[in-house]
């Protein structure tokens, strides 16, 4: 998968954008505040998903303008194919090929990408809440009808915690819960069962590659914690459904006394372990990187099985954060991927590795510099 040429007009500060890219890695520098993540997150937006920036995305559109486009002209599948984005007070369109898309979601079956933030460094550090999001962005690229199926559920957990603080004061007898029930575990059901196959796989693929990045001094895994109880990895969609209708259940009294669903994939977290013991709690900075690397590196590669070809990687000011091994690791296995990459000083990136150079200043990209 490559990217060939990037357009666009009102979007956040970028000016007179026409970005045309190198095959293999490109650095995008300048100091802050200059608009380098903005054009990662124009890239970002073509995956289908929603930005990975906090906001409304109403602020995607430049100040004092009405719209924002964003054009996209790119290698996939063996074909050169173009894509379209239109972001106005009316809503979000886009646009595959020419041809109107009915949902966002759409562009993720031909446009996968994978991102690696600050944020992503810390996904260890941070709580649950976070390495759900990573799970769920990830999965949604592979198959859109669970981003759907995740925006209904929470749509119907939101609404069941409406009807809980009402049964709390017993306006309403508990029977009203039936209904909510029914579509909370069908949909929560799936959602799980979906995790647990693709962390299964994730797992896999990161003990490999951690392995590789420690030199085998130190033994990954992870280990899926659902939050309605524990699952086989043996078990199907109607097992899985089956047994979170129980939990849900057994757990009605409860739930209407706290006011609030305590059991169900809302409470699902990742357990990440080394040598059998928690890296959250007892990993150095830089071993919880690593499984981080390891992590994303497995993401990576089940996109380019699932879709036969390496996937746009964007690199969002985390060589900063790196040290110079990791660095070179990160780097030396992505040499099939097309990498884009921000940061302020690009020359401790390009001595790693031939790179094109554009350096963006109040919003304009200059023009590309090869390096070696």
């Amino acid at each position: 998968m490559e990217v060939t040429r990037l357009r666009g007009e009102g979007f956040r500060n970028l000016r007179e954008l026409d970005f045309s890219p190198g095959v293999g890695v490109n650095i995008i520098h300048g100091e802050n505040v200059q608009g380098k993540t903005n054009l990662l997150e124009a890239l970002w937006l073509f995956c289908g998903a929603k930005s990975f920036r906090f906001g409304k995305e109403s602020e995607l559109v430049e100040f004092e303008r009405e719209r924002l486009r964003l054009d996209l002209d790119f290698v996939s599948e063996g074909r050169e194919q173009s894509a379209a984005i239109e972001v106005s007070e009316d809503g979000k369109v886009a646009f595959l090929n020419e041809v109107r898309l009915e949902r966002m979601a759409e562009l993720s079956s031909i446009f996968r990408v994978v991102m690696f933030s600050p944020d992503h460094l810390e996904l260890i550090k941070q709580g649950p809440v976070q390495r759900r999001k990573f799970i769920d962005q990830a999965l949604t690229q592979v198959y859109p009808k669970y981003g759907e199926v995740l925006s209904g559920y929470d749509r119907i957990l939101r609404q069941r915690g409406v009807l809980l603080s009402d049964l709390r004061s017993c306006s309403q007898p508990n029977t009203s819960l039936d209904v909510w029930d029914e579509a909370l575990v069908d949909y929560g059901g799936y959602l799980a069962w979906m995790r647990l196959r693709y962390i299964s796989k994730l797992v896999r693929y990161a003990v490999e590659i951690y392995a590789e990045l420690s030199g085998g001094k130190e033994r990954f895994s992870a280990s899926y914690i659902c939050g309605s109880g524990k699952l086989s990895v043996d078990w199907g969609r109607k097992e899985i459904t089956k047994h979170f209708a129980k939990v849900l259940a057994d757990s009605r009294k409860d739930d209407i006394r706290l006011k609030r669903t305590n059991k169900g994939p809302h409470r699902d977290d990742i357990d990440i372990m080394l040598d059998g013991q928690s890296v959250r709690q007892y990993g150095s900075q830089g071993q919880q990187r690593s499984c981080v690397l390891a992590l994303k590196f497995a993401e990576c590669r089940i996109l380019e099985e699932m879709s036969g070809e390496p996937p746009i990687v964007l690199l969002d000011d985390v060589m900063s954060e790196l040290d110079e091994s990791r660095r070179k690791f990160l780097l030396g296995h992505l040499s099939r991927n097309q990498v884009f990459i921000t940061c302020c000083e690009p020359e401790a990136v390009s001595a790693a590795t031939e790179a094109k150079t554009f350096e963006m200043k109040a919003g304009l990209l200059g023009k590309m510099v090869a390096t070696a």
